[in-house]
């Protein structure tokens, strides 16, 4: 059952509930053989059908039973307001929890521990790379191995750090076997994640280091020695976010000829930063 099936049967379950805050419920077919009736509902039949998407909803996103909810169906604007929900609602520790549970792609079942990602709340930058590397898997930390020292050692000459005003996270919260790239089916299972926390963390700027996180996010199709030095807009929701393209730590570790053209990257990213 993929991921994306589980977020239409989420998506469906939530706009039924929100219907039910109408006294009556339009039934295409009666016993009449009349198209278009209304029959009523009570506030039980509504409570109970609203728990059996609660339940569906439980066994297709994460497989654990979570606290019955009970309904105002009486009440239209608080039922209304309570089920539609918002970004107020959502937290980076929600996100965490849900991830640490998440067994919607196979890298759920080789993980030793998820990476949800590690930062300040309020960024001024939000990195993103790949996926975790086994000292990742190990800690259940970002960017804590060779490559993520060298990010560490990059971010401070540019007076950045996960500490004080950077947010640190992957497209991919949990380790392929191997340090392959993600899967596609992989990358969309958590993205869900991944649109939430940049939502909640509302970075003034995105730095993705890598291909993995340039193809992943901004859809792109070449390398990102063609797409690196310059800023792109990335969408989502009602906000644009300028996003810069580099190279991944580990390139740098691997091949010198990166480490001059990444410099220049951050000082493209520092100079938008005071902009």
């Amino acid at each position: 059952m993929s991921v994306h099936f589980d977020r239409v049967v989420t998506s469906l379950g939530a706009a039924a509930r929100s219907f039910f805050c109408l006294n009556y419920f339009f039934y295409p077919f009666t016993n009449t053989g009349c198209y278009g009736s209304i029959i009523s509902m009570t506030s039980l039949e509504k409570q109970n059908i609203a728990d059996f998407l609660d339940l569906t909803n439980d066994y297709l996103s994460c497989g654990y039973l979570s606290e019955k909810k009970v309904y105002d169906f009486d009440n239209t604007e608080n039922f209304i307001e309570n089920t539609q929900g918002s970004k107020n609602d959502d937290s980076l520790e929600q996100i965490a929890l849900e991830i640490k549970s998440c067994q919607n792609c196979q890298l759920g079942s080789t993980r030793k521990n998820s990476v949800p990602g590690e930062g300040v709340t309020n960024p001024l930058v939000m990195v993103i790379g790949e996926g975790p590397g086994a000292d990742e898997d190990t800690l259940g930390r970002p960017f804590v191995g060779k490559a993520g020292q060298l990010l560490d050692k990059m971010l401070a000459a540019i007076n950045l750090s996960r500490n004080t005003n950077c947010f640190i996270a992957n497209i991919v919260k949990c380790r392929p076997p191997n340090n392959r790239d993600p899967y596609p089916e992989e990358r969309a299972a958590c993205s869900f994640f991944l649109h939430r926390q940049i939502l909640l963390l509302n970075p003034k700027i995105i730095l993705l280091v890598g291909n993995v996180a340039a193809q992943s996010l901004l859809k792109a199709t070449e390398p990102v020695g063609k797409i690196r030095g310059k800023f792109f807009d990335y969408k989502i929701e009602n906000v644009t976010i300028p996003v810069l393209v580099t190279y991944h730590p580990s390139a740098l570790l691997h091949n010198e000829n990166y480490k001059r053209p990444a410099w220049e990257d951050l000082k493209l990213l520092r100079t938008k930063i005071d902009g």
